[in-house]
């Protein structure tokens, strides 16, 4: 006669036994199911995955193309193939892959029939399906996040958007090594590193899908359509938004993304002086041109570091308020602002909503070229980084040509910022150097002591009242 003890284990198996077939009957529903999803009865050609033996599949396309649609039936598919893997959604924040990919209109929850979700816990960002399959929520602000998981599977929307490479060089990457991995990149394209790198290959590794915003125009509102053809149409930015072109950079610009990119880092070091720089838009509307507002700061190092671009299209007390909340969460030293426009009613404006502002009024008497000219070159000996990823600001740096006559906001906020931090003299061997070869007050060139006129630009050094351009 069985004893208790081997009655309650036989028990058991049983029970272990009817769950494993109860997992396998959920798992062959589940694949039955699949031709019947949302995604295959909805998705169009371009939207269905590829043949192949690949390993990323990059789809590069507009806005409002479908890509979320796209990504969360692919991963769905792939978790319910295969049981009892583990899978991820990995977008620039926590909150863009649980609002957007997971439940969103297009997302993961929506793209789920009834009866093959199990589990959905919110707070630690984790899918449980039917068949035991589990999507991880993953930031990729957070590269630390991916590590140790043991991944099948993945999905990562707005790839361009990415702060940092190492989310997926030294996260993503190597936890992908469950089975044959795979993975859906899903981006409105932009020039970094790892894209142009994807782009690139040709060994079959990657398959790329190109398409653009017109090409979902049946799901699209006419009105959305038509305010988008209205205000990118014919420019630069809607080739990138719109029809999904990756735009490199222009010839005969003064950055290079490819300087941008090398000397980008997560966080900043020690600073021994933070500015807010701004140029101002002369009117306020849909219209008008855009207020710069960019915050900059000096390491210990003596290195420049870009941290934050605050940029906005409001009225003048609107832009004088986001300046100055960035000077508080920046802890900054000093606000600076170009006066050519608007002059005193500049600093007014900013003293009207912090009245003991330390303020500076930049008045910019010599041409973008020479202003600008300058602070490209610290940028293209690696000495300025950007910490983080600023796509509007550095789309402006790698397309502004010095004589187009345009006037980008954003970069001559950075311009302002960077000049004020007078880097020339972050090290001792630039203090020597700025000692026998100080910085021309026009253009910032190195002027020899003894020059008459700035070999650069030709600036009288003999005038007994010359000022600084920037003076402080």
């Amino acid at each position: 006669m069985p004893t208790i003890a081997q009655e309650r284990l036989a028990s058991l198996k049983r029970l272990q036994a009817l769950e494993l077939k109860k997992r396998e009957q959920d798992t062959e529903l589940a694949k039955a199911q699949i031709s019947k999803t949302r995604y295959r009865q909805q998705a169009r050609e371009h939207q269905l995955p590829p043949d192949g033996d690949w390993r990323i599949w990059l789809i590069i396309s507009g806005r409002g193309w479908g890509k979320t649609f796209t990504g969360a039936g692919w991963l769905i598919e792939k978790s319910l193939e295969t049981p009892g893997i583990e899978c991820a959604v990995v977008a620039p924040t926590f909150t863009d892959a649980r609002r957007t990919c997971v439940e969103g209109p297009s997302g993961i929850i929506k793209s789920l029939l009834p009866g093959q979700l199990q589990f959905y816990n919110r707070s630690n960002g984790m899918i449980t399906l039917v068949n035991g399959s589990k999507i991880h929520m993953v930031s990729a602000d957070e590269p630390d996040r991916v590590r140790g998981l043991n991944l099948s599977y993945a999905w990562c929307d707005e790839f361009g958007s990415w702060r940092y490479d190492e989310t997926w060089t030294e996260g993503l990457a190597p936890a992908l090594r469950i089975g044959h991995p795979q993975t859906i990149i899903t981006t409105t394209p932009r020039p970094t590193k790892l894209i142009r790198e994807f782009v690139s290959r040709t060994d079959g590794s990657v398959v790329v899908t190109r398409g653009s915003t017109f090409d979902n125009a049946a799901n699209l509102s006419p009105a959305a359509l038509a305010e988008l053809k209205l205000r990118y149409e014919g420019t630069r930015l809607g080739r990138q938004e719109l029809y999904g072109e990756i735009l490199t950079d222009t010839p005969g610009a003064l950055w290079t993304m490819d300087d941008i990119d090398k000397a980008r880092i997560k966080s900043a070091p020690e600073l021994t002086r933070i500015v807010v720089a701004i140029d101002p838009a002369v009117t306020s509307g849909d219209d008008s041109d855009e207020t710069g507002i960019v915050v900059v700061g000096k390491g210990i190092d003596g290195r420049g570091y870009v941290l934050a671009d605050r940029s906005c299209r409001l009225s003048p007390d609107g832009w004088a308020r986001r300046a100055v909340q960035a000077f508080e969460d920046f802890q900054a030293d000093r606000i600076v602002a170009e006066k050519n426009q608007g002059g005193e009613m500049v600093e007014l404006t900013i003293r009207s909503v912090m009245p003991h502002a330390p303020y500076k009024g930049i008045t910019a008497k010599v041409g973008k070229r020479l202003r600008a000219e300058p602070i490209a070159a610290l940028a293209e000996q690696g000495r300025i980084s950007h910490v983080g990823m600023f796509e509007e600001l550095e789309d402006q740096m790698v397309t502004w040509l010095p004589d187009s006559g345009h006037s980008p906001d954003r970069l001559d906020a950075l311009v302002h910022g960077l000049a004020e931090l007078n880097l020339a003299t972050g090290s001792s061997a630039d203090r020597f150097f700025e000692s026998i070869a100080p910085d021309c007050p026009q253009c910032f060139m190195p002027c020899p002591v003894d020059a008459p006129n700035c070999p650069s630009c030709g600036l009288s050094l003999r005038l007994p009242d010359l000022t600084q351009v920037y003076p402080r």
